[in-house]
């Protein structure tokens, strides 16, 4: 074998490999695929809260360069870790879609402070979750983890409809500009995943998200005074927002921590499954909620919204078994690099909402399939169907009806009238504890 052929075959082992050595400068790569794969879906949460808040250019543009630092520093504390902290596996983080519709929520009501104080808060709830995490995952069945995946996708569907729209309070909500720009947004999106074949699937929103921006620019939609005196270099700011702690705003928060603790469990499994053929340790998964906790309480000091685990990350990683954590280094690095780069923030910020409502509608309906296929997977046991049905009816049916909790208290109002993840998650997780096991169903069964 050539010497060259040889090198080649040590670089594929090496990839497949969590620590075996490899050249930085030969990984990027394959950490700047990682980005790509995730870069729009880490932004697009704030875009849609920020625009919730009503906040001007300046500040969205803050939260945007924030959004990359922490997205990135993030990546880096779950590759390697620090104490307890950190799941030490080719994990990415990003800014989670669990808390946009009760961010928007707050925001509106509360005032966008009151995000920041509860991102703080709930990050460090999720902080002790993880380092706890032996003690309470065992009453967190996957019926639950996919129950929680499914009102996700389903309290998204409105926030994405209104983005198609033009946005929350746009002058021209509905207008066939907007319309037209949604849709060629999301058929672009569409055609592109068709189309293209192995990894390069995971850059469909990206696709769509250019098309849609240039067809903007020849419309008239884009605004391009943000980039006039724009600095080359800029550093992010820190708390460019006061927090104020609200306990309603901190207890809505603070319960899809919870929430998205679990689904960080069903991520962590899938991750060590598909890149690495096994089962994860009791330290890789209380490490990755602690690590999800920590960087989340980070964000909030920055004046962003809360992490997690990328699951179109895993996603790649199951496609092309690039586990290598040096490698996916230089991917957090990028990001953390381009945090410090206000055009690019700023090309984000001067995207029109209906180009983001085009490309987010399929996002948010794929939350939604996957959480049907853990379903699936959990079992359709006669016992789950129960739990999955009741919890889904009443999570979704009632938060579209908020007046049937007039009577509840202003704080109880506060945290469940609106907020259909929080709601099904209760339900499912007492249904859980209270229902009798399978062979009750089946004995019962069997009678009639």
């Amino acid at each position: 074998m050539s010497e060259k052929k040889q090198s080649e075959a040590v670089s594929f082992e090496a990839l497949s490999s969590l620590d075996a050595p490899v050249p930085f400068w030969k990984g990027i790569p394959f950490g700047l695929q990682h980005v790509m794969a995730m870069f729009v879906a880490n932004l697009a949460p704030i875009f849609i809260v920020a625009s919730a808040a009503k906040m001007d250019a300046a500040q969205s543009a803050a939260i945007i360069q924030a959004g990359l630092l922490v997205a990135g520093l993030g990546t880096c504390l779950q590759l390697y870790g620090a104490w307890l902290i950190g799941s030490r596996l080719p994990m990415v983080t990003g800014i989670s879609f669990t808390y946009v519709a009760a961010a928007c929520a707050i925001a509106a009501d509360k005032g966008y402070g009151a995000v920041v104080g509860a991102v703080i808060v709930g990050g460090l709830l999720e902080l002790v979750l993880g380092l706890t995490a032996k003690y309470w995952r065992r009453f967190v069945p996957p019926i639950v983890s996919a129950i929680v995946v499914t009102s996700i996708g389903f309290s998204l569907l409105n926030v994405g409809a209104t983005s198609f729209g033009g946005g929350s309070g746009a002058k021209d909500f509905g207008s066939w500009q907007n319309l037209t720009l949604g849709l060629i947004s999301l058929v672009a999106c569409l055609a592109f995943q068709l189309l293209m074949k192995g990894t390069a699937k995971q850059l469909s929103v990206l696709f769509g998200l250019v098309v849609g921006y240039v067809v903007a620019i020849c419309m008239g939609k884009v605004d391009f005074s943000g980039f006039q005196n724009l600095a080359i270099v800029s550093l992010p700011q820190f708390m460019p927002f006061k927090p104020t702690f609200d306990w309603g705003s901190i207890i809505s928060l603070g319960l899809l921590y919870v929430v998205s603790s679990v689904e960080v469990l069903g991520d962590t499994a899938a991750l060590t499954k598909v890149g690495l053929n096994r089962q994860p340790t009791e330290r890789e998964t209380a490490g990755a909620i602690a690590g999800d906790g920590l960087i989340s309480s980070v964000s909030g000091l920055f004046g962003c919204l809360p992490l997690t685990s990328f699951a179109q990350n895993i996603g790649l990683v199951a496609m092309t078994k690039v586990v290598n954590r040096k490698v996916i280094l230089s991917g957090g690095l990028i990001l953390v690099v381009a945090s410090f780069v206000p055009a690019i923030a700023e090309v984000f910020n001067s995207l029109p909402q209906a180009v983001l409502g085009g490309c987010t509608i399929m996002m948010f309906g794929n939350i939604i399939l996957s959480g049907f296929q853990m379903i699936a997977e959990a079992g359709f046991s006669q016992r789950n169907i129960t739990i999955a049905a009741l919890s889904l009816t009443i999570g979704i049916g009632f938060t579209q009806v908020s007046d049937i909790f007039s009577q509840f208290p202003a704080l109880f109002q506060q945290i469940f009238a609106s907020n259909c993840i929080a709601v099904a998650f209760v339900v499912a997780v007492i249904l859980n504890a209270v229902l009798p096991s399978e062979e009750h169903f089946l004995a019962a069964k069997s009678e009639e």
